[in-house]
């Protein structure tokens, strides 16, 4: 993971990308708003968000987390540092 991604939601403003979950998936997070989560669908016509509760997004990033590790990742300190970041 070479930068940073961000979203900007219609109505939440601002997203970053918190972990991505699978099957063309990713889980963001508000930028300057209360804590909410979101799984994002990016599709050809736009973005499909669903609003998660914290475990879901946590549950989330702490298996993208340990995917990393068990790769051993090269990216895996970054990761682990926006985990601690948000969840922390």
């Amino acid at each position: 993971m070479s930068a940073e991604r961000y979203l900007n939601h219609p109505t939440f403003g601002m997203l970053y990308l918190v972990a991505p979950a699978g099957e063309g998936r990713d889980v963001y997070a508000t930028l300057y708003a209360q804590k909410m989560f979101f799984l994002v669908t990016l599709q050809p016509r736009g973005a499909q968000f669903e609003v998660i509760p914290y475990l879901d997004a946590r549950h989330h990033a702490e298996i993208h987390l340990s995917r990393c590790r068990r790769d051993d990742s090269p990216d895996k300190e970054r990761w682990q540092e926006l985990f601690h970041q948000t969840f922390i």
